[in-house]
């Protein structure tokens, strides 16, 4: 895969970290198109790598994806420009407008952005869990749709976790890791049967 600069790749941190709004996961979201999809830089793996690490670790989840991605990319220095690009700024401004607060915070208009505000980070978050499983369905036919099945089952019984169960992310992301284990992507399986088979046909005469 190409590797930026570590100019190159701050000022992708900087541009996304300080205009994406909603916090951590339209963040996240808008990375992966960066990362992923534009610049290639990353794998969908690895950015599913950094996702889920960053979940599972205590403290801004935000500023542990940064650190992450920015490490695999190019090391230390990366993480250090990730870290530093998303958080200076925009941790800057939030001190800048809660001095303002006071002074619009019963202004019908200012309440009304804020409304369609977190109708957009609710959107957002489903576009993240969309680009995160998508990756982890293929097809809807034998082997493909029992790995297809297993993505939505295994993302289904984290939501059912979390919202009717209370369970931390820590506990969710533990468990599902052990089913993870036990049931197999059959897609991975089925390759060394193909292997096999093609092996023991006879060679073209």
């Amino acid at each position: 895969m190409p590797r930026p600069s570590l100019a190159e790749l701050a000022g992708v941190f900087l541009k996304v970290g300080n205009t994406t709004f909603g916090g951590g996961p339209p963040t996240m979201a808008a990375l992966e198109r960066e990362f992923v999809e534009r610049y290639q830089w990353l794998s969908a793996e690895e950015y599913g790598l950094s996702y889920a690490l960053a979940r599972l670790t205590p403290g801004t989840n935000v500023m542990a994806f940064c650190a992450a991605t920015g490490w695999q990319i190019l090391g230390w220095a990366g993480a250090l420009a990730g870290t530093l690009s998303t958080t200076v700024p925009s941790a800057v401004l939030a001190v800048l407008i809660t001095v303002g607060y006071e002074s619009w915070r019963t202004n019908p208009w200012a309440l009304a952005a804020i409304n369609g505000t977190v109708a957009a980070v609710a959107g957002m978050m489903l576009a993240t869990v969309f680009v995160l499983v998508k990756p982890y369905t293929a097809g809807l036919r034998g082997a493909g749709l029992m790995r297809t099945v297993r993505a939505i089952v295994l993302s289904g019984s984290a939501f059912v976790l979390l919202y009717r169960f209370k369970l931390s992310p820590l506990k969710i992301i533990g468990l599902l890791a052990v089913v993870g284990l036990l049931w197999h992507d059959p897609v991975e399986n089925a390759r060394p049967a193909v292997a096999d088979v093609a092996a023991k046909e006879p060679a073209p005469q």
